[in-house]
């Protein structure tokens, strides 16, 4: 089956980027950088082109494409935790400079939206018991970053009579 590889479009900020990605996910490296080679239209000769980039196994791409195309949230990496400690880590590494959203979403300092979850919250909303499930997809609509223990408080609350 052939490799998909997500290629981020930066402008001037694909090294900079994955330079910050790699410090934040374990068994993360530089794969290697490409640069503009002389005499390319527009292009600053030596300037960072393509980098390539692996996190924790995953590879990407960052293009330096310039201005003409911007992140929006219509495509976000999903970060699967495992606990509370994995939750804030991610969460407070890749806010840095960036912005909260509703609900674990966030853009980070190049834009680029993420979603910092807790296996556990897909595991309570994708289980068996719809009233639990919605307890814990309420909860998480109030929240900014995911707190397990107060999702996992409201999915186990004894509803109102």
């Amino acid at each position: 089956m052939p490799t998909t590889i997500p290629c981020l479009w930066f402008d001037g900020q694909a090294e900079q980027a994955a330079e910050h990605y790699v410090s934040i996910f374990p068994n993360s490296t530089i794969l290697s950088t490409t640069r503009t080679p002389a005499g390319v239209p527009d292009g600053e000769e030596g300037a960072v082109m393509v980098v390539e980039f692996s996190l924790d196994g995953q590879r990407y791409v960052g293009l330096n494409g310039g201005p003409q195309f911007t992140f929006s949230e219509a495509v976000s990496f999903q970060v699967h935790c495992a606990d509370q400690a994995e939750v804030d880590h991610y969460w407070g590494r890749l806010t840095e400079g960036g912005e909260e959203g509703p609900c674990g979403w966030l853009k980070d300092r190049f834009g680029l939206s993420w979603q910092v979850v807790p296996t556990v919250l897909l595991d309570l909303i994708g289980g068996d018991d719809p009233g639990r499930a919605q307890r814990a997809s309420d909860a998480m609509m109030q929240m900014r970053k995911i707190v397990v223990d107060d999702i996992v408080r409201a999915a186990d609350a004894v509803p109102a009579p």
